[in-house]
């Protein structure tokens, strides 16, 4: 949820105002600092090669570079790289950010458009609106020179010739073995799990909404390209036998009913109708509805104003908001959504934020209305219960039996969990309309202690079980209104660590699913845009709709035996049990959430000197350990990743006995998955202990301030997390070429491949034999 991002961490020096673009041809710049060395490879072009080997065509290298297909083979070759295997056209489809992301610190804009096939427009759109990618990648570019082929000389041909010997050093001959391809995420045959699924006990109670997005969804534009379908009958299916009966779609409201405020002179609102509707009567048909997210209305460029200047409200950048307190905007939102629901009557319904994420409302970036002339004379409180009551009334008016559920993320309600004064909360829910559903993020708020540093719940956290104040608060305040209420909860994985399909801690998740169930609330959404895969932990949440309702206890045993098997179920728990007191000491802060190295674990790269940049929202850790680490000292912060290490290869030597006392193949089959996805997991915590104390005596060791004694001690250090981390890697590495989920985000596409984790392999070979030697005498590396 990037608002929040944006309104915390000031060192970003970015706000949506700033990342608006002049015009639809530009591009945005920032303050173009260098890129970052990458001294591992001889040059720019052999590092080009080697990350675009996996998601590039040769011939598309090739048309960058200038040059054959045979001479980028033949860089590919000189390095160790095994024979590269042409992507398929998904890779650029549906991996365009994970393209774009590698090649950042590499290519110019010209050859980053010339190796996408995209045009500036396409570009430019995307950086702005592709779930705030720019704000990802930093918001800045880095100033990169052309990047041409050049034949190697002498010394770049040395350098390959050793980085051939380490990738068959550590890699052998696995790094020619045919890795799975990237994207295929759930296999086409994949079966509805039947035998896992435990099916709710039928009552005379409405059926609560339990509803997430798609593990692979694109946050584009599926209704006008239909070929990313976000939900395929196999995900529908296996959603279904979980309990799941909805899911959501991002949507942008004009492009579905552009009404007399917008054109659309290529009718393209009706072929997203169109496909609309047969989405909906597709995934009807595995009893699951679909849901729209809305957050309007968008923000339009400042030239869309001319003539219009009475509905032109609060201004960041280039764009402005459409004035909700202009009646010809409420207007045009009610009857588009009227349109939309009329059109495709059996939409389940909408959920809507309307203090976050894009500029919609005045009130929605600022708490004075970013001096609109209208919305300043009004209360914050009453411009956002509007809007939300001119969506309810649009749904209804096309679909009376529509459910609008109102989220509150992103309203103040006096306190840090709620983003701080002044208390809008409250007011806004007893304006609602009577038929709303209001959802509140259910652990928010939620006090905590991780290495004795006390602090709160600001984020999304399967590691802190709610339900916290906030979410009791709002609830309350709803059902003494009538409303009915849903939790906002994530089962699968948070962005405590996203690119693995579902984290096993189990125990976690059961604890707060009995919590909510003596809430009496009416339903859960199961995932923002992370956590929809169809996994182990969705099963578990099942157990909590039946009746009666069963403990914690015996739904983690029934979980156990039905995926195991009974001989089996017994191991199963003890693991869940450590892997779930291991992640409770994750050393939650949102600033380790968003900027920290978690994501990427093994993958990222260890810098011989401070790079000097800061860490992104997700795109780019760096080496910002300053920017990681939130409220927590650097020495607390490793210590609790360590912590969550060690208890995490407890529970693993125990996962591993599974499989031998399973009774069934699919449950054989189920351990080993889980028993990757696990080790993955610990993988990526390790690595990133690792990280923090390499930072911390690297920067000691180039400080010139040791003694000897201090210096050899450091250097010893260094060596020992160099070698683990290569070890890190080399271990991801295998499973990550088996298993294309793991690395793996719908938002962010692939935070790494097979061959990044070879890269950083090849990253610390050279710190290792290149900046550690110079170091040991006391002499930084050479320049």
């Amino acid at each position: 949820m990037i608002r929040k991002y944006v309104i915390l961490f000031g060192t970003l020096m970015v706000t949506c105002a700033q990342i608006a673009l002049s015009n639809a041809e530009t591009l945005p710049a920032g303050s173009t600092p260098d890129p970052i060395p990458l001294e591992h490879f001889p040059d720019r072009m052999h590092a080009f090669v080697w990350r675009n080997w996996e998601m590039v065509s040769l011939g598309q290298m090739a048309k960058v570079l200038q040059t054959t297909d045979q001479n980028v083979r033949r860089i590919g070759h000189s390095m160790g790289l095994p024979p590269q295997v042409a992507p398929p056209a998904e890779y650029q489809q549906r991996g365009y950010i994970s393209i774009i992301r590698r090649n950042w610190h590499l290519l110019p804009y010209q050859q980053l458009l010339e190796l996408l096939g995209w045009d500036e427009q396409q570009l430019a759109f995307t950086l702005r609106e592709d779930d705030f990618l720019w704000i990802k990648l930093g918001a800045l570019k880095p100033s990169c020179k052309p990047i041409l082929y050049n034949e190697p000389d002498d010394s770049a041909a040395s350098r390959c010739e050793h980085i051939r010997s380490v990738v068959e050093k550590y890699f052998g001959e696995s790094l020619a073995k045919p890795c799975k391809p990237r994207f295929i995420l759930i296999p086409n045959n994949a079966p509805p799990q039947k035998e896992n699924a435990i099916p709710a006990i039928k009552t005379d109670k409405q059926e609560p909404v339990r509803f997430l997005y798609s593990y692979f969804g694109v946050f584009g534009d599926p209704l006008l390209n239909p070929d990313i379908d976000p939900y395929p009958d196999n995900l529908l299916q296996q959603l279904s036998s979980l309990g799941v009966n909805g899911v959501w779609l991002h949507v942008v409201l004009r492009q579905l009913a552009p009404g007399d405020l917008f054109s659309d002179s290529h009718g393209d609102h009706q072929i997203r109708i169109a496909n609309l509707r047969k989405m909906v009567d597709r995934a009807k048909r595995h009893g699951i509805d679909i849901y729209l997210y809305i957050n309007e209305p968008r923000a339009m460029p400042e030239s869309f104003f001319h003539g219009r200047e009475h509905i032109k409200g609060a201004r960041e950048g280039d764009h402005c908001a459409l004035c909700t307190s202009s009646p010809q905007v409420t207007q045009w939102i009610e009857n588009a959504l009227a349109c939309v629901f009329r059109q495709v009557p059996d939409l389940a319904g909408v959920f809507t934020i309307t203090a976050s994420e894009n500029l919609t409302n005045c009130y929605s970036h600022s708490r004075n209305a970013g001096g609109c002339p209208r919305c300043s004379k009004r209360s914050g409180p009453e411009v956002i219960a509007e809007i939300n009551k001119a969506i309810a009334a649009g749904v209804w008016k096309g679909s009376p039996q529509a459910k609008v559920i109102v989220w509150d993320w992103g309203w103040p309600d006096g306190t840090n969990a709620g983003w701080g004064k002044p208390d809008w909360a409250e007011k806004i829910i007893q304006m609602l309309p009577d038929k709303v559903y209001l959802m509140s993020v259910s652990e928010w708020g939620k006090p905590i202690k991780r290495g004795n540093v006390p602090s709160a719940v600001g984020e999304y956290s399967i590691s802190a079980v709610g339900p916290g104040p906030r979410a009791l608060k709002h609830w309350e305040i709803a059902k003494k209104r009538g409303l009915k209420t849903i939790a906002k909860v994530q089962v699968n994985c948070t962005w405590e660590l996203s690119a693995l399909p579902y984290l096993p801690v189990m125990n976690l998740i059961a604890r707060h699913c009995e919590n909510l169930a003596k809430t009496d609330i009416n339903g859960l959404m199961l995932s923002w845009t992370v956590g929809g895969y169809p996994s182990p932990n969705l099963q578990l949440v099942s157990q909590f709709q039946r009746e009666p309702l069963p403990s914690a206890e015996q739904a983690l045993k029934n979980v156990a035996q039905s995926r195991y098997g009974r001989k089996s179920a017994a191991h199963a728990l003890d693991a869940w049990s450590c892997f779930s007191t291991a992640f409770a000491e994750y050393p939650f802060d949102i600033s380790c959430v968003y900027r920290g190295p978690t994501q990427y674990g093994p993958a990222n790269l260890l810098y011989p000197e401070p790079t000097r940049y800061t860490a992104t929202m997700i795109g780019f850790p760096y080496d910002d350990l300053n920017g990681w680490r939130g409220v927590y000292p650097p020495e607390v912060f490793a210590d609790q990743f360590e912590k969550m290490t060690s208890q995490w290869k407890q529970g693993l030597e125990i996962l591993e006995k599974v499989p031998a006392k399973t009774d069934t193949p699919a449950q054989k089959e189920n351990a080993r998955q889980d028993i990757r996805i696990t080790k993955a997991a610990g993988l990526h915590f390790d690595s990133v202990a690792n990280q923090i104390r390499f930072i911390l005596a690297r920067d000691d060791l180039i400080s010139g301030k040791l003694e000897k004694t201090q210096r050899d001690n450091k250097v010893t250090l260094i060596r020992n997390i160099l070698t683990r981390e290569i070890n890190n890697a080399a271990l991801l590495f295998e499973l990550a070429r088996d298993d294309p989920k793991i690395g793996f985000e719908a938002s962010n596409q692939y935070y790494y491949t097979p061959l990044d984790l070879a890269e950083k392999v090849i990253n610390c070979d050279y710190i290792l034999n290149v900046s550690l030697p110079h170091w040991a005498m006391g002499e930084n590396r050479p320049q």
